[in-house]
């Protein structure tokens, strides 16, 4: 399940918009709060070690540290000046620690975490099942898995626009469908995954507004075979003529963000992922819980 990301652009686009995303990323940080709502799947439980991989400016390792104050809350993250702008959510009354970390070799030993939150950082992982194996690995038996990713329909407007004015390049990453999501935690050997989704519309007033924010998140195409020299002037205009028709009756262009939502339970002590060739952990992926919200948050 190889994405063909060029995992060192990532790192260095989400370095250079460490001071810019929070400003840029309003629908990152509501995702991520409906995500921290799940965390009442825990009930009474108190951790005592929580791992945010991908943790970004540090807002969800923030509330879970104020959900949890005697709980280890560790913010984890491949680009270090992320990690800088999350000291500034690590107060003196509840700090959280602030690690430098890739999320395909957790730094933590087997077994050590109670619970993994991960937002909107697992569409730019490369092998999606391996992730899943490593951070089994490092939860406790029956701890609690809980992230999100954007969907293969995010920024679809953008992809067909760009497809119509240079179609021998791809300009947008593609992210797993949510079958390929639920597929890669049960290959791991996840119990009881649910899956949700969420559709969001942004809207823009042009083109260049969309791509300044998308810069400014650091998100930004990440594909090995995407184009190394810039998009030319004629090029970028044929997308943006290519984009018009899609304009609403409001005067915006519309911008689709798909999110996959997914919480999962580590196994019992020593359970195998497979067994006679087989993965005793699979099911088909028509009978793993998907519940599509009916909202669409503008």
């Amino acid at each position: 399940m190889n994405s063909s990301f060029d995992p060192r652009h990532v790192r260095r686009a989400f370095s250079r918009a460490a001071g810019s995303y929070d400003a840029a990323s309003p629908l990152q940080l509501e995702v991520g709060r409906r995500l921290l709502e799940s965390l009442d799947y825990l009930d009474d439980r108190q951790p005592q070690v929580v791992l945010d991989v991908g943790a970004g400016t540090g807002h969800a390792s923030a509330a879970m540290k104020k959900r949890w104050p005697k709980a280890q809350v560790i913010a984890l993250d491949q680009a270090v000046p992320m990690l800088l702008e999350a000291k500034k959510q690590a107060g003196w009354w509840r700090p959280f620690q602030r690690l430098a970390g890739d999320a395909h070799a957790l730094p933590l030993a087997d077994g050590s975490v109670d619970v993994i939150f991960s937002n909107l950082c697992l569409q730019w992982v490369e092998d999606l099942p391996a992730v899943f194996a490593g951070f089994r690995r490092a939860l406790k038996p029956g701890g609690l898995l809980l992230c999100s990713t954007f969907g293969p329909d995010t920024l679809i407007e953008l992809r067909e626009a760009f497809a119509q004015a240079d179609g021998a390049v791809p300009h947008v990453s593609r992210f797993p469908p949510i079958a390929q999501f639920g597929d890669a935690l049960m290959m791991a050997g996840f119990r009881d995954p649910v899956l949700d989704r969420d559709p969001f519309t942004l809207t823009y007033p042009d083109l260049p507004a969309l791509m300044r924010e998308l810069r400014a998140m650091g998100a930004t195409n990440a594909l090995s075979a995407r184009r190394h020299t810039l998009t030319g002037k004629q090029r970028f205009a044929a997308a943006a003529a290519a984009y018009e028709p899609m304009r609403r009756p409001d005067g915006k262009l519309p911008s689709t963000w798909e999110v996959i939502y997914a919480h999962a339970w580590a196994p019992d002590p020593g359970a195998p992922i497979r067994e006679r060739g087989h993965d005793i952990a699979a099911v088909p992926v028509a009978q793993i819980p998907i519940r599509r919200r009916p909202r669409e948050p503008q």
